[in-house]
């Protein structure tokens, strides 16, 4: 009986979320069309369980590039007021649109012309009414078998500001860099603003060889940087292959192999990257492809240093 009403809420909520797509329309995208040109803040108000979701949205918008602040409709009645200027824009939450302490506040922000964003699940309510446009947040029925504490009501209305937010950051071309400079503390944003010259290793840590030595010369270079690869080097000293474990395993076939050109054996073109792009980035990029190692080159081609998966994985500032 347990799970089977677990279940049942979980059915619920995600049918809410899931009505939600067909309800997005034109007020969405003008909604955050006016959010694009507001010169100043979101101020995020409603109360009980709507407020603690507005926090939640606040917080949301706030890490994506979007300056928010929440407003406690009581406490705005009492002079918290003050905090809004006509530069602001109001996205105001209320499931009935009939919440007193909100409605409350209507008239000044008619009085200010400041605009409002509603996400109610009443359409002709008081608040709609008064909402420059209106995100329909309304459910069919709460997860509460009483039908009394908001579940599903709260749970689309936190699905709705998700969408908003991340639909502003796509708008905004909001990067992995802007995210980082605003999370500076913890492992997230160490990881996120780690670049890759912050781990590569450079000079003769750099496990090199030329495109005309033999493979015994080769494995030798191999085994003493032990990195489990080698980049091939022509006579220009600029990047024409490597040489990795993976080389060497298949190339044991072949007759006299360790007496044979190193550029026989090698994997032509090589994956690299920009000493700039974040260590994340170079982890991707190592996922993408199933490999362990990257090259990083300057713009003549010619190798400035190696990434291996170890100095991402194996720093204390970058676990993931």
């Amino acid at each position: 009986m347990i799970l089977k009403t677990a279940k049942n809420v979980l059915r619920i909520e995600a049918e809410a979320i899931k009505n939600l797509i067909p309800k997005l329309n034109e007020s969405f995208e003008d909604a955050v069309k006016l959010i694009l040109s507001c010169k100043g803040r979101v101020v995020v108000t409603g109360i009980g369980k709507s407020g603690i979701i507005g926090k939640k949205i606040v917080a949301t918008l706030s890490s994506t590039g979007t300056p928010s602040l929440f407003l406690h409709p009581t406490e705005g009645s009492h002079g918290d007021l003050g905090m809004i200027t006509k530069s602001d824009i109001v996205i105001a939450i209320s499931n009935s649109g009939e919440t007193e302490e909100i409605n409350n506040l209507l008239s000044f922000f008619k009085k200010t012309k400041v605009r409002i964003i509603s996400m109610t699940g009443k359409m002709n309510s008081t608040l709609a009414r008064h909402s420059s446009f209106v995100l329909d947040t309304g459910v069919k029925r709460e997860a509460c078998p009483l039908g009394l504490a908001p579940t599903a009501s709260t749970t689309a209305t936190l699905a709705m500001g998700d969408a908003l937010a991340i639909a502003l950051l796509k708008e905004r071309d909001f990067k992995k860099e802007d995210y980082a400079l605003l999370h500076p503390a913890g492992s997230l944003g160490r990881r996120l603003s780690l670049k890759v010259r912050d781990v590569m290793k450079t000079g003769k840590k750099i496990p090199i060889v030329k495109h005309d030595i033999t493979m015994k010369e080769a494995l030798a270079e191999i085994s003493i940087k032990r990195f489990g690869f080698a980049l091939v080097l022509d006579a220009n000293k600029k990047l024409k292959g490597i040489i990795t474990d993976g080389d060497v395993r298949r190339s044991v076939k072949v007759k006299d192999f360790l007496n044979k050109r190193v550029d026989m054996f090698m994997s032509k073109n090589p994956k690299t990257i920009d000493k700039d792009s974040l260590a994340v980035e170079a982890l991707e990029k190592m996922e993408k492809h199933s490999i362990t190692s990257l090259s990083i080159v300057n713009k003549k081609n010619v190798p400035e240093g190696v990434v291996h998966l170890h100095d991402l994985l194996g720093r204390t500032k970058f676990r993931f």
